[in-house]
């Protein structure tokens, strides 16, 4: 699995071993998780601000947990697939998480001091 640029990325520790990291630059946030074959496990991808995010170029089904902005869950997306376009106005950021992950990532504090 071919994860260089992620791991480039700065981030942060979450409870159990995850790792939410964090899309910065305008360049990572367009290029977000697109062409990669599989998402390291328990890692997140967090997009602000984001409201609207794309499928297209995925290869796998991701969960969205839309953020406002205090860091809380306002919506999550599960199992969306690729080549779709979901959007959520109440939010200020999205985390892309492997499909069927989003609980697990709000259990570790997703939501904690973000």
């Amino acid at each position: 699995m071919n994860t260089a640029r992620l791991d480039a990325l700065p981030g942060r520790d979450l409870a159990g071993g995850r790792r939410v990291l964090e899309a910065t630059t305008r360049a990572a946030r367009l290029r977000g998780l697109a062409g990669l074959d599989a998402i390291p496990e328990g890692t997140a991808l967090h997009l602000a601000p984001c409201r609207s995010v794309h499928t297209f170029g995925m290869r796998l089904a991701l969960d969205l947990v839309w953020l406002d902005a205090g860091g809380r869950a306002v919506r999550v997306d599960r199992d969306v697939a690729p080549r779709r376009l979901r959007t959520c106005l109440r939010a200020r950021s999205v985390v892309e998480v492997r499909a069927g992950e989003a609980d697990a990532f709000l259990a570790a504090g997703l939501q904690d001091g973000r």
